[in-house]
């Protein structure tokens, strides 16, 4: 039988089976981001830390050092740093620091933290219980605050193959700027007219 005897394929199956290919690798797409997102928070892998309720119910008498790292995106309009550089905490101790942010700018800004820990081995060992991260933070033209991030340093790390061996894990943060809440917004719209009419 020769390749002009077989039969015709059926086109209509033909294009529902591409359409299912592409409605499957949308749905694919979409779900990569959570996913990924979950995969990271369950793991620890790229530096993502784990979050806990409450403090450690084991401590152990070995130490590990904490550095504190802070930065903001281009030209966003505050000063953020740490506190205090470095720290030293026992394994499952709750550890408690500081970041400075200040809004060098003559309007409220309103900025979210993205953070990284490094080395990304030990990631998921970093346990934050409470964090400024957490939430938006509005600062007021030339307003100061201090934002405490409150954390432990989970003791099963001693038993990961490659996290047991870091000495040092640094905690890093960058504020990137983001819309301000609606009450900010209707704020601007009321005081806008007014300052119009003066």
């Amino acid at each position: 039988m020769s390749d002009r005897d077989e039969k015709p394929k059926n086109p209509l199956k033909s294009a529902l089976m591409l359409s299912g290919v592409v409605v499957f690798m949308g749905a694919m797409a979409w779900a990569a981001v959570p996913f990924y997102d979950w995969f990271c928070r369950v793991t620890g892998f790229g530096g993502t830390t784990g979050v806990a309720a409450q403090a450690s119910d084991t401590i152990l008498d070995k130490t590990i050092k904490i550095r504190f790292d802070g930065s903001v995106e281009r030209d966003f309009p505050w000063e953020f740093k740490p506190v205090q550089r470095t720290m030293e905490v026992r394994l499952g101790e709750t550890g408690l620091a500081f970041y400075e942010a200040t809004n060098t700018s003559d309007r409220p800004i309103a900025g979210t933290a993205s953070y990284n820990v490094s080395p990304y081995s030990a990631g998921g060992y970093f346990t934050k219980i409470d964090c400024f991260c957490f939430e938006l933070q509005v600062l007021e033209p030339g307003e100061s605050v201090m934002m405490p991030v409150t954390f432990y340093v989970d003791p099963e790390i001693t038993e990961d193959l490659d996290a047991k061996f870091a000495k040092v894990i640094t905690l890093s943060y960058t504020f990137h700027e983001t819309d301000l809440p609606e009450e900010y917004a209707a704020l601007d719209a009321t005081v806008a007219p007014e300052a119009d009419q003066n």
